[in-house]
This record gives C-alpha cells, sequence and structure tokens, in this order.
C-alpha cells in the first residue's frame, strides 16, 4: 500500500505521514515514510527545483514507492506531487494507491512558513515556489481531501483513519 500526501510546503504533509507511520508501526512491521525533501537529500541533493528536476525526483519517489510495496512495506510519502503524470502513474502502477491532498489556505502556510520560502519568493529572492509563482495544481481525482485550516490536532486526527486504511490493505495482502 501507497498513501501519497500532498500539499504545499507547510501543509503538514511530513507532520501527518510521520504520525500515520508512528501509530502503524504500533501494529504492523513493514511501513515506511518517504518525505520529498528526505529523498532529495538520501540521492545527495544532485537535482534543483526547476521543472525538470522535480519531475525527475517525483518519478525517483514514485519508483521508490513501488519497490518498497512489491517487498512487502507499506509506504506513505509525503510530496508536493505537482504533476499530474505521475500521480496518474502511480494509479496505474501501484495496485494499492490512495491519494491525500492537504489543503491548507495559503495565509495559514504564509504565517507557518518554517523554511521561508513564502516571504523570500515575495520578496523576489527566490523563485519557482509552489503556490506563489509555480502554479500548484490541485489533484482533480483524490481518495481524501483533508482542509487544514484548524491546526496541528485537527490535521493529526485523521491518522487513525489512514492507519486504517493501510490495515485493511494488509488484510488483502495473501499470505505466503
Amino acid at each position: 500500500m501507497v498513501i501519497w500526501l500532498i500539499g504545499l510546503s507547510g501543509a503538514g504533509k511530513t507532520t501527518l505521514g510521520t504520525e500515520i507511520v508512528r501509530l502503524a508501526r504500533q501494529t504492523l512491521k513493514h511501513v515506511v515514510l518517504l518525505d520529498g525533501d528526505a529523498i532529495r537529500e538520501a540521492f545527495g541533493n544532485d537535482l534543483g527545483h526547476t521543472n525538470e528536476d522535480r519531475r525527475k525526483n517525483a518519478m525517483r519517489i514514485c519508483q521508490l514507492g513501488k519497490f518498497l510495496d512489491t517487498q512487502g512495506i507499506h509506504v506513505v510519502v509525503g510530496i508536493l506531487s505537482i504533476f499530474r503524470e505521475s500521480r496518474e502513474w502511480n494509479r496505474q502502477n501501484l495496485p494499492e494507491y490512495y491519494e491525500v491532498f492537504i489543503d491548507t489556505p495559503m495565509n495559514i502556510l504564509e504565517s507557518i512558513d518554517y523554511k521561508g520560502l513564502y516571504c523570500r519568493a515575495k520578496a523576489g529572492e527566490i523563485t519557482d515556489v509552489a503556490g506563489i509563482d509555480l502554479h500548484f495544481p490541485r489533484p482533480s481525482n483524490p481518495d481524501l481531501v483533508i482542509s487544514n485550516a484548524d491546526g496541528i490536532e485537527a490535521l493529526l486526527s485523521h491518522a487513525p483513519h489512514l492507519v486504517e486504511v493501510i490495515k485493511e490493505s494488509e488484510n488483502r495482502r495473501p499470505t505466503s
């Protein structure tokens, strides 16, 4: 099973993904979190933030998710996921794929802005920031949309449901 968490920078993907994995590991052995930024680092930060590099990173994560899934490991991915074709690839190539869009209002993202991306982009210091000068297309058919406008506790309240999605998938796996 691959749970694919989508949202802008600061939307709560890593926070929710970490909680899903923590809860899932209480009863399941093989669950891993793939965070978009951590995967960039794991591969030596060899890609920039151009559309071409973002596309390469997205496909790396898609393919790594599939590889781990075929090894019997449940995968929770937190990624910006701006390319429709990578999400379509997941739907075509991952037998158990569950897409979650974390919809966080821009005013909240700007108030959090722990990386300083939105402030620096608005000041013209950086470019290619999704949601500012880089178009962020809302996913057209996610399995779940989470409105993240009410704080971290409300966001994390969705973790138990997503753990149940993983457990249901686990129950459908053939036993060897």
